[in-house]
């Protein structure tokens, strides 16, 4: 089994905080969002993971990839990274990892995150997951028969096809036919909405006889903008269920209360504060005077007689002295 990760997107949906880091990397209740991702898509594999291939932009720099490879280690795999310097759509994205399309593969988009128990059924060519939505248009949707079988893929349909919107978690049973394809669209210019998208690819395959199955899930969370990065911090830390071994040892707190869950890294300073519930705070930081809740503070974040909900706050960053719901870059200062 392989796991393929495209991420070469520069997160504009994310600014400021993807202006110093690539969004894949951004935390998620300690964690950055794509180590969940490969975490929990090993868990569920059911099988030894031989390879974690990243599609990243040239820009990510050495730094992001050492990172990524380590996270591939860390699962007991070989990473390898493949770049994507022009952003034309899902498949060519892919395309990009191309020594890496073989054999069995899941392909998974780094800005999203689930909870369920995957199955990877052996009896068809491919398992794509999708979740239910109010509003498919900005999103690939199926359509499917009495046996969940996918009759037809559509790419952001602006008239109601299906609310079944395909969440960017993939498996096929073989690569190289999925390679074949994708390279078949870029070899004729073959586009949909000026881009060469992987539905199209699959519904070539599914034409000649590939059969693909939908997936559920029982959560989908978005990483797309700042508002849905804490809503699934909040869910993820609730999914937690060591919530004790979520905040460091080396708390240093002072007349303050950490209501779980939360995640408090090394070396943080709480005095005369309140803090929680559903509140990752990174490394280095101190809050003083203040009220937080429901907020991401990355790492040496200083805070001081603030009211925090809602709020995901960058790098060395010093809020003080109001009510806020904020989104502050990093070495940003709020007074």
């Amino acid at each position: 089994m392989k796991i393929i990760v495209p991420m070469a997107g520069m997160g504009k949906r994310m600014r400021p905080h993807t202006h110093t880091t690539a969004k894949p990397l951004l935390p998620i209740a300690g964690k950055p969002i794509v180590q969940r991702l490969v975490e929990d898509l090993a868990a569920v594999a059911g099988e030894p993971v031989e390879e974690v291939a990243y599609i990243v932009h040239p820009s990510f720099g050495k730094k992001v990839e050492e990172e990524l490879l380590g996270i591939a280690k860390a699962i007991g795999s070989k990473g390898s990274i493949h770049y994507q310097k022009e952003a034309l759509g899902t498949a060519h994205a892919i395309l990009c990892a191309e020594k890496a399309l073989s054999g069995r593969i899941i392909v998974a988009f780094a800005d999203t995150l689930f909870r369920a128990q995957l199955k990877l059924d052996k009896d068809c060519d491919g398992v794509i997951w999708v979740n239910k939505v109010t509003d498919p248009r900005p999103f690939g949707v199926v359509k499917l028969d009495a046996d969940g079988v996918i009759t037809e893929f559509v790419e952001k349909p602006q008239e109601f096809v299906s609310d079944l919107a395909i969440i960017g978690i993939y498996y096929f049973a073989d690569g190289e036919y999925l390679r074949r394809e994708m390279q078949y669209l870029i070899d004729n210019d073959i586009k949909d909405k000026g881009e060469y998208q992987l539905t199209n690819a699959m519904e070539n395959m599914k034409r000649k006889g590939a059969r693909f199955k939908a997936g559920s899930v029982d959560v989908w969370m978005d990483c797309g903008n700042k508002n849905a990065m804490v809503d699934t911090n909040t869910k993820v830390l609730g999914f937690l269920k060591d919530t004790k071994g979520l905040v460091s040892p080396k708390l240093k707190s002072e007349n303050s209360v950490v209501i779980a869950p939360c995640f408090i890294g090394d070396d943080v300073t709480l005095t005369d504060s309140v803090v929680g519930p559903y509140v990752s705070i990174e490394k280095g930081t101190t809050v003083t005077g203040s009220v937080v809740r429901r907020s991401i503070l990355r790492g040496m974040v200083r805070v001081q007689d603030a009211v925090i909900d809602n709020s995901m706050i960058g790098e060395r960053a010093s809020v003080q002295g109001r009510a806020l719901d904020l989104s502050v870059s990093d070495d940003s200062t709020i007074a």
